[in-house]
């Protein structure tokens, strides 16, 4: 697959039907789902970096989530559970790697009852594939967890994220979509019902002082910027700027096993009583490496450097359901920037015409965890949402 490395090469003013501000997994899935739903739309899909899914969608645990955390009738659990099931179908229809691997949520002695509310709130989400375990059944599925009980989630596994945001970007290619990086959304102007006229940076090195700006016009906007969506919401003139949610950066490092992995499964402890994450799990990659985390660190800039310091308290987290740890065997592995609308639960924020009452603009705030699970459905439920200003 070819990826557009050149910036947008488009005259001045040069009409689309939609403009779509990010090529993370979400505007990935929305190119593919809405150049195959309105094949003769013209499409265009900016990406301020040098390639699509930079950012926040190739720096997580790759994880296909199963849907067990989320409040009931939440988009999280909603759109979990109906993405779950796309992105299983879809990787197996486009030979993408996955596994449907299962995962293992582990309660130590006194948390038991976590684990109760936690297969209850499944439930009511519509999860009922969970089974509960005791530490016998445990041990016999991984003899290296201690743990008093546990969940067993048979649908939750692991893909190739960057195979699939490959196979999305070819999809979208292939259906006409235009796919511009190294092309900075700059402003927008929302002149009227299906009227935004959109300055674009297209120099390919955002260093340089020098801007070479395009101007476009689009009859739609889709502002799914990840980690950018507030810059590019202030950035929209004509909309209400009390809208926008206060974003904050929250940072997960991870760290890796050197050596064998001593697990087959995703092994997950009970999540944080405060809501703040799913604490330092387990998970495993499609060659079988062993990787921990993330942990949760607040910060005001991004950097993606890992430092040792923090190997400590991740070996002390680990050891509660793997005391045999060798602490030496922990490196430095990667991390990842999410945006966060509070420090504990925030549900996906999805603001449409009914919000900013800007007929065409669609804006996307706080997709995190689980994102890469619910891009399909995402991308379904925007697009029936632009559908009264669906091309002809």
């Amino acid at each position: 697959m070819t990826e557009a490395q050149a910036p947008i090469n488009a005259p001045a003013r040069h009409t689309f039907d939609i403009s779509i501000v990010g090529a993370g997994i979400i505007g990935l899935a929305l190119a593919r789902e809405l150049s195959a739903r309105w094949p003769k739309a013209s499409i265009l899909l900016l990406e301020q970096n040098d390639g699509v899914g930079q950012e926040t969608s190739s720096r997580n645990s790759e994880v296909i989530h199963a849907g067990l955390y989320y409040p009931p009738g939440s988009l999280k659990a909603r759109l979990c559970v109906r993405g779950n099931a796309l992105l299983y179908s879809y990787c197996a229809r486009h030979d993408i790697p996955h596994r449907r691997i299962g995962k293992l949520i582990v309660a130590q002695q006194g948390e038991e009852l976590s684990l109760d509310q936690l297969q209850a709130s499944a439930l009511a989400c519509g999860v009922d594939s969970l089974t509960r375990l005791s530490a016998q059944d445990l041990t016999r599925l991984e003899p290296q967890v201690r743990a008093s009980a546990a969940l067993w989630s048979p649908d939750t596994g692991i893909v190739d994220s960057h195979a699939l945001m490959q196979n999305l970007q070819y999809e979208a290619e292939k259906n006409g979509v235009l796919c511009a990086t190294r092309s900075r959304f700059m402003r927008a102007e929302c002149r009227g019902p299906g009227i935004f006229d959109i300055d674009i940076d297209a120099d390919s090195d955002h260093n340089n002082d020098v801007k070479d700006i395009f101007c476009i016009r689009s009859r739609m906007l889709i502002n799914c910027a990840g980690l950018s969506a507030g810059r590019v919401a202030a950035s929209i003139s004509g909309i209400d700027q009390q809208l926008i949610p206060e974003m904050h950066l929250v940072k997960g490092n991870y760290f890796s096993l050197s050596g064998r992995s001593p697990f087959r499964h995703l092994i997950y402890p009970v999540p944080d009583a405060r809501q703040r994450g799913l604490g330092i799990h387990t998970t495993l990659d499609l060659a079988g490496q062993c990787r921990f985390g993330p942990d949760i660190e607040p910060v005001s800039s991004i950097s993606y450097r890992v430092h040792e310091t923090r190997r400590s308290a991740f070996a002390d987290a680990i050891k509660t359901y793997y005391p045999a740890l060798d602490e030496t065997r922990l490196q430095p592995a990667y991390a990842g920037i999410r945006p966060r609308l509070s420090p504990a639960f925030a549900d996906f924020m999805i603001q449409d015409e009914y919000v900013h009452g800007c007929p065409g603009l669609i804006q996307l705030f706080g997709i995190e965890s689980p994102g890469l699970t619910a891009s399909l459905a995402l991308a379904e439920l925007v697009t029936l949402k632009l559908q009264d200003q669906a091309p002809l």
